[in-house]
Protein backbone atom coordinates (compact mmCIF):
# COMPACT_ATOMS: atom_id res chain seq x y z
CA UNK A 1 0.00 0.00 0.00
CA UNK A 2 2.92 2.79 0.81
CA UNK A 3 4.62 2.08 -2.44
CA UNK A 4 0.97 2.58 -4.42
CA UNK A 5 0.81 5.82 -2.47
CA UNK A 6 4.97 6.56 -3.36
CA UNK A 7 4.42 5.79 -6.99
CA UNK A 8 0.82 8.03 -7.23
CA UNK A 9 3.32 10.88 -5.63
CA UNK A 10 6.19 10.76 -7.86
CA UNK A 11 3.57 10.48 -10.60
CA UNK A 12 1.80 12.93 -9.44
CA UNK A 13 5.35 15.15 -9.43
CA UNK A 14 6.09 14.08 -12.96
CA UNK A 15 2.72 14.79 -14.11
CA UNK A 16 2.78 18.60 -12.59
CA UNK A 17 6.37 18.99 -14.18
CA UNK A 18 5.35 18.95 -16.80
CA UNK A 19 2.68 21.72 -16.77
CA UNK A 20 5.06 23.45 -14.59
CA UNK A 21 4.63 26.37 -16.98
CA UNK A 22 0.71 26.58 -16.01
CA UNK A 23 1.09 25.94 -12.54
CA UNK A 24 4.38 26.86 -10.81
CA UNK A 25 4.05 25.50 -7.33
CA UNK A 26 1.93 22.32 -5.76
CA UNK A 27 1.89 21.30 -2.57
CA UNK A 28 -0.24 19.06 -2.03
CA UNK A 29 -1.30 15.40 0.03
CA UNK A 30 -4.06 13.03 1.47
CA UNK A 31 -5.16 12.99 4.93
CA UNK A 32 -5.91 9.94 7.04
CA UNK A 33 -9.80 10.30 6.79
CA UNK A 34 -11.80 10.59 4.03
CA UNK A 35 -14.68 13.15 5.46
CA UNK A 36 -14.55 16.37 2.79
CA UNK A 37 -14.80 19.59 3.54
CA UNK A 38 -11.64 19.70 6.05
CA UNK A 39 -10.02 23.34 5.88
CA UNK A 40 -5.90 23.56 5.19
CA UNK A 41 -4.08 26.15 6.06
CA UNK A 42 -1.14 27.31 4.14
CA UNK A 43 1.41 29.77 5.96
CA UNK A 44 4.63 31.23 5.34
CA UNK A 45 7.15 31.53 7.70
CA UNK A 46 8.59 34.42 8.08
CA UNK A 47 8.12 35.16 12.42
CA UNK A 48 9.64 31.68 13.45
CA UNK A 49 8.81 32.59 17.08
CA UNK A 50 5.07 32.05 15.50
CA UNK A 51 5.82 28.47 14.67
CA UNK A 52 3.96 26.34 17.42
CA UNK A 53 0.33 28.33 16.40
CA UNK A 54 -1.78 29.13 13.68
CA UNK A 55 -1.12 33.07 12.90
CA UNK A 56 -3.15 35.17 10.56
CA UNK A 57 0.08 37.27 9.42
CA UNK A 58 1.52 34.23 7.97
CA UNK A 59 -1.19 32.77 6.48
CA UNK A 60 -1.41 33.35 2.40
CA UNK A 61 -3.73 30.52 1.48
CA UNK A 62 -6.32 28.01 2.55
CA UNK A 63 -8.31 24.76 0.81
CA UNK A 64 -10.91 22.43 1.49
CA UNK A 65 -10.25 18.58 1.26
CA UNK A 66 -12.41 16.79 -1.51
CA UNK A 67 -14.33 13.54 -1.03
CA UNK A 68 -11.24 11.55 -0.98
CA UNK A 69 -9.66 13.29 1.65
CA UNK A 70 -7.06 15.42 -0.82
CA UNK A 71 -5.98 18.92 -0.98
CA UNK A 72 -3.77 20.61 -3.01
CA UNK A 73 -2.35 24.22 -3.42
CA UNK A 74 -1.16 25.44 -6.23
CA UNK A 75 -0.64 28.90 -8.31
CA UNK A 76 2.53 30.91 -8.92
CA UNK A 77 2.07 33.56 -6.06
CA UNK A 78 5.36 32.05 -3.92
CA UNK A 79 8.65 33.83 -3.64
CA UNK A 80 11.52 32.30 -5.68
CA UNK A 81 13.82 32.15 -2.48
CA UNK A 82 13.15 29.49 -0.53
CA UNK A 83 10.85 29.79 2.37
CA UNK A 84 9.68 27.69 5.76
CA UNK A 85 6.02 27.08 5.11
CA UNK A 86 3.90 25.13 6.97
CA UNK A 87 0.68 23.06 6.46
CA UNK A 88 -2.04 22.86 8.89
CA UNK A 89 -4.60 20.94 9.27
CA UNK A 90 -7.34 20.92 12.86
CA UNK A 91 -11.01 19.76 13.62
CA UNK A 92 -11.76 23.78 14.76
CA UNK A 93 -14.86 25.52 13.12
CA UNK A 94 -13.91 28.76 10.97
CA UNK A 95 -15.01 31.42 13.57
CA UNK A 96 -11.95 32.99 13.94
CA UNK A 97 -11.36 32.14 17.56
CA UNK A 98 -9.12 32.07 19.56
CA UNK A 99 -8.51 28.17 20.22
CA UNK A 100 -8.19 27.81 16.40
CA UNK A 101 -5.25 30.46 15.70
CA UNK A 102 -3.40 29.22 18.76
CA UNK A 103 -3.05 25.86 18.15
CA UNK A 104 -5.86 24.50 20.87
CA UNK A 105 -7.92 22.78 18.31
CA UNK A 106 -8.45 18.86 18.44
CA UNK A 107 -6.60 16.64 16.07
CA UNK A 108 -4.24 19.19 14.83
CA UNK A 109 -2.18 18.19 12.08
CA UNK A 110 1.16 20.19 10.85
CA UNK A 111 4.02 20.01 8.80
CA UNK A 112 7.20 22.40 8.17
CA UNK A 113 9.46 22.03 4.99
CA UNK A 114 11.08 23.94 2.58
CA UNK A 115 10.01 24.93 -0.40
CA UNK A 116 9.58 27.80 -3.30
CA UNK A 117 7.71 29.00 -5.95
CA UNK A 118 9.08 26.26 -8.81
CA UNK A 119 8.48 22.71 -6.24
CA UNK A 120 6.35 20.31 -6.36
CA UNK A 121 5.61 18.74 -2.92
CA UNK A 122 3.40 16.02 -1.98
CA UNK A 123 2.68 14.38 1.56
CA UNK A 124 1.60 10.88 1.05
CA UNK A 125 -0.20 9.02 4.12
CA UNK A 126 2.07 6.47 5.74
CA UNK A 127 0.33 2.65 5.68
CA UNK A 128 -1.30 3.39 8.75
CA UNK A 129 -2.61 6.23 7.48
CA UNK A 130 -0.23 8.85 9.55
CA UNK A 131 -0.19 12.32 7.91
CA UNK A 132 2.89 14.50 6.96
CA UNK A 133 5.21 11.67 8.36
CA UNK A 134 6.69 11.53 5.11
CA UNK A 135 7.65 13.72 1.92
CA UNK A 136 8.12 13.68 -1.47
CA UNK A 137 9.66 16.73 -3.50
CA UNK A 138 11.48 17.93 -6.50
CA UNK A 139 13.53 20.06 -3.75
CA UNK A 140 15.50 18.03 -1.89
CA UNK A 141 15.50 20.46 1.16
CA UNK A 142 12.23 19.97 1.86
CA UNK A 143 12.55 17.23 4.14
CA UNK A 144 15.31 18.70 5.84
CA UNK A 145 12.73 19.43 8.89
CA UNK A 146 11.67 16.42 9.24
CA UNK A 147 14.95 14.95 9.81
CA UNK A 148 15.53 17.70 12.52
CA UNK A 149 12.40 16.83 14.05
CA UNK A 150 13.49 13.06 14.42
CA UNK A 151 16.43 14.23 16.28
CA UNK A 152 14.13 16.26 18.53
CA UNK A 153 12.89 13.02 19.47
CA UNK A 154 16.07 11.54 20.19
CA UNK A 155 17.29 14.43 22.44
CA UNK A 156 13.97 14.87 24.64
CA UNK A 157 14.32 10.75 24.79
CA UNK A 158 17.82 11.70 26.45
CA UNK A 159 16.82 14.14 28.68
CA UNK A 160 13.80 12.00 30.03
CA UNK A 161 16.15 9.17 30.60
CA UNK A 162 17.42 10.74 33.69
CA UNK A 163 15.92 14.13 35.53
CA UNK A 164 19.41 14.80 37.12
CA UNK A 165 20.86 18.89 37.05
CA UNK A 166 24.42 16.63 36.26
CA UNK A 167 22.41 14.64 33.09
CA UNK A 168 21.16 18.11 32.19
CA UNK A 169 24.03 19.89 31.54
CA UNK A 170 25.96 16.72 30.24
CA UNK A 171 23.27 16.55 27.23
CA UNK A 172 22.93 20.17 26.27
CA UNK A 173 26.73 20.24 25.56
CA UNK A 174 26.42 16.80 23.99
CA UNK A 175 23.38 17.71 21.88
CA UNK A 176 24.18 21.57 20.99
CA UNK A 177 26.70 20.54 19.57
CA UNK A 178 25.19 17.66 17.37
CA UNK A 179 22.56 20.05 15.90
CA UNK A 180 25.18 22.85 15.31
CA UNK A 181 26.78 20.53 13.48
CA UNK A 182 24.20 18.79 11.64
CA UNK A 183 22.95 21.83 10.78
CA UNK A 184 26.37 23.15 9.27
CA UNK A 185 26.32 20.04 7.16
CA UNK A 186 22.97 20.74 5.55
CA UNK A 187 24.49 24.20 3.71
CA UNK A 188 21.07 25.64 4.00
CA UNK A 189 20.56 28.52 6.39
CA UNK A 190 16.48 28.19 6.68
CA UNK A 191 17.16 24.37 8.48
CA UNK A 192 19.99 26.15 10.64
CA UNK A 193 17.35 28.35 11.53
CA UNK A 194 14.60 25.91 12.24
CA UNK A 195 17.56 23.90 14.75
CA UNK A 196 17.82 27.68 16.55
CA UNK A 197 14.39 28.56 17.30
CA UNK A 198 14.18 25.24 18.58
CA UNK A 199 16.96 25.36 21.00
CA UNK A 200 16.80 28.76 21.81
CA UNK A 201 13.13 28.52 22.72
CA UNK A 202 12.73 29.99 26.45
CA UNK A 203 10.03 27.42 27.41
CA UNK A 204 12.71 24.98 27.21
CA UNK A 205 14.82 23.32 30.08
CA UNK A 206 17.99 23.89 28.00
CA UNK A 207 17.11 27.78 27.72
CA UNK A 208 19.76 28.79 30.44
CA UNK A 209 22.86 26.50 28.23
CA UNK A 210 21.94 28.59 25.33
CA UNK A 211 22.57 31.95 27.27
CA UNK A 212 25.79 30.55 28.25
CA UNK A 213 26.74 28.93 24.78
CA UNK A 214 25.37 32.35 22.64
CA UNK A 215 28.40 34.51 24.78
CA UNK A 216 30.95 31.72 24.14
CA UNK A 217 30.01 30.05 20.82
CA UNK A 218 31.00 31.80 17.38
CA UNK A 219 28.09 29.62 15.85
CA UNK A 220 25.51 32.21 16.63
CA UNK A 221 27.55 34.80 14.29
CA UNK A 222 28.29 32.39 11.72
CA UNK A 223 24.99 31.53 11.25
CA UNK A 224 24.01 34.89 10.50
CA UNK A 225 26.71 35.55 7.93
CA UNK A 226 24.77 32.25 6.47
CA UNK A 227 21.87 33.80 6.80
CA UNK A 228 22.49 37.40 5.03
CA UNK A 229 24.63 35.72 2.80
CA UNK A 230 21.76 33.83 1.16
CA UNK A 231 18.57 35.80 2.29
CA UNK A 232 19.79 39.85 3.15
CA UNK A 233 16.42 40.83 3.11
CA UNK A 234 14.07 38.58 4.29
CA UNK A 235 12.32 39.94 7.54
CA UNK A 236 13.77 36.33 9.43
CA UNK A 237 16.78 37.81 9.16
CA UNK A 238 16.52 41.03 10.42
CA UNK A 239 14.70 38.82 13.32
CA UNK A 240 17.73 36.76 14.11
CA UNK A 241 19.62 39.59 13.73
CA UNK A 242 18.37 41.25 16.59
CA UNK A 243 17.69 38.72 18.91
CA UNK A 244 20.89 37.14 18.65
CA UNK A 245 22.00 40.57 19.94
CA UNK A 246 19.50 41.43 22.51
CA UNK A 247 20.18 37.78 24.09
CA UNK A 248 23.72 38.11 24.17
CA UNK A 249 23.21 41.18 26.17
CA UNK A 250 21.02 39.06 28.68
CA UNK A 251 23.62 36.28 28.88
CA UNK A 252 26.56 39.13 29.72
CA UNK A 253 24.28 40.97 31.94
CA UNK A 254 23.12 37.46 33.93
CA UNK A 255 26.92 36.67 33.86
CA UNK A 256 28.16 39.98 35.36
CA UNK A 257 25.52 39.40 37.84
CA UNK A 258 26.67 35.68 38.30
CA UNK A 259 29.91 37.03 39.24
CA UNK A 260 28.70 40.47 41.03
CA UNK A 261 26.85 37.58 43.59
CA UNK A 262 30.27 35.49 44.03
CA UNK A 263 31.91 38.22 44.79
CA UNK A 264 29.44 39.50 46.99
CA UNK A 265 29.43 35.90 48.99
CA UNK A 266 32.69 35.96 48.96
CA UNK A 267 33.44 38.83 50.67
CA UNK A 268 30.54 38.17 53.66
CA UNK A 269 32.37 34.69 53.64
CA UNK A 270 35.65 36.15 54.30
CA UNK A 271 33.70 38.56 56.77
CA UNK A 272 32.24 36.14 58.86
CA UNK A 273 35.35 34.42 58.93
CA UNK A 274 37.46 37.59 60.48
CA UNK A 275 34.42 38.36 63.00
CA UNK A 276 34.65 34.36 63.84
CA UNK A 277 38.51 34.45 64.16
CA UNK A 278 38.11 38.09 66.35
CA UNK A 279 35.28 36.58 68.70
CA UNK A 280 37.40 33.55 69.48
CA UNK A 281 40.43 35.41 70.32
CA UNK A 282 38.86 37.59 72.64
CA UNK A 283 36.71 34.89 74.16
CA UNK A 284 40.39 33.34 74.78
CA UNK A 285 41.39 36.81 75.81
CA UNK A 286 38.60 36.90 78.46
CA UNK A 287 38.97 33.33 79.64
CA UNK A 288 42.75 34.10 80.46
CA UNK A 289 41.79 37.31 82.25
CA UNK A 290 39.18 35.28 84.10
CA UNK A 291 41.98 32.50 84.96
CA UNK A 292 44.63 35.10 86.35
CA UNK A 293 41.69 36.85 88.07
CA UNK A 294 40.89 33.67 90.00
CA UNK A 295 44.53 32.63 90.46
CA UNK A 296 45.21 35.92 92.57
CA UNK A 297 42.61 34.86 94.66
CA UNK A 298 44.44 31.98 95.42
CA UNK A 299 47.63 31.43 98.00
CA UNK A 300 50.94 30.24 96.41
CA UNK A 301 50.86 26.97 97.42
CA UNK A 302 47.10 26.47 95.84
CA UNK A 303 48.46 28.10 93.24
CA UNK A 304 51.29 25.73 92.88
CA UNK A 305 48.70 22.90 93.34
CA UNK A 306 46.37 23.74 90.03
CA UNK A 307 49.33 23.99 87.91
CA UNK A 308 50.14 20.50 88.97
CA UNK A 309 46.60 19.32 89.20
CA UNK A 310 46.35 20.49 85.34
CA UNK A 311 49.76 18.23 84.77
CA UNK A 312 47.92 15.57 85.76
CA UNK A 313 49.68 14.39 88.93
CA UNK A 314 48.11 12.73 91.39
CA UNK A 315 48.07 13.67 94.82
CA UNK A 316 50.96 11.58 96.11
CA UNK A 317 52.98 13.28 93.34
CA UNK A 318 51.85 16.23 94.30
CA UNK A 319 53.37 16.20 97.68
CA UNK A 320 56.57 14.74 96.79
CA UNK A 321 56.70 17.89 94.52
CA UNK A 322 55.67 19.87 97.29
CA UNK A 323 57.44 18.85 100.40
CA UNK A 324 54.42 18.54 102.02
CA UNK A 325 51.85 15.42 103.17
CA UNK A 326 49.48 14.15 100.94
CA UNK A 327 46.58 14.50 103.70
CA UNK A 328 47.78 18.73 103.36
CA UNK A 329 47.11 18.42 99.32
CA UNK A 330 43.54 17.21 100.13
CA UNK A 331 42.98 19.93 102.30
CA UNK A 332 44.26 22.77 99.70
CA UNK A 333 41.94 20.68 96.80
CA UNK A 334 39.34 21.21 99.30
CA UNK A 335 39.84 24.63 99.42
CA UNK A 336 40.29 25.26 96.00
CA UNK A 337 36.58 23.17 95.07
CA UNK A 338 35.29 25.92 97.77
CA UNK A 339 37.04 29.30 96.29
CA UNK A 340 36.59 28.16 92.53
CA UNK A 341 32.92 26.56 92.88
CA UNK A 342 33.97 23.85 91.31
CA UNK A 343 33.60 19.67 92.64
CA UNK A 344 35.18 17.85 90.78
CA UNK A 345 39.36 17.31 89.92
CA UNK A 346 37.97 17.45 85.83
CA UNK A 347 36.11 20.66 86.35
CA UNK A 348 38.96 22.30 88.27
CA UNK A 349 41.72 21.21 84.90
CA UNK A 350 38.96 22.18 82.66
CA UNK A 351 38.69 26.13 84.82
CA UNK A 352 43.02 26.18 83.94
Amino acid sequence: MRNEVKFFGLFLIFLLGITKGLCQYSFSGHISDSTSNKMVYLSVIEDYRKMSRTSLEQIIRKTETDSTGFFEFKGDNLLSESRIYKIHIDECSETMDSSHFFGDCKNAKNVFFIANVNDTVFFPTTFNDEIFCDISSTNPNSILLLNIDMLKEEMIYDFAEFRSEANKNLNSKKWFKKFQEYGRSLNEPLAELYIYAFLSDRRNEIYDYYLRDIQENPYYTELFERLLAKYPKARFTQLYEAEILTDKQISAQEKSNHFSWIWILSLILVFSLFINIFLLFKQKKLKRQQQNTELQQLTQQEQKVVSLITQNKTNKEIAAELFISVSTVKTHINNLYKKLNVSTRSDLKHRF
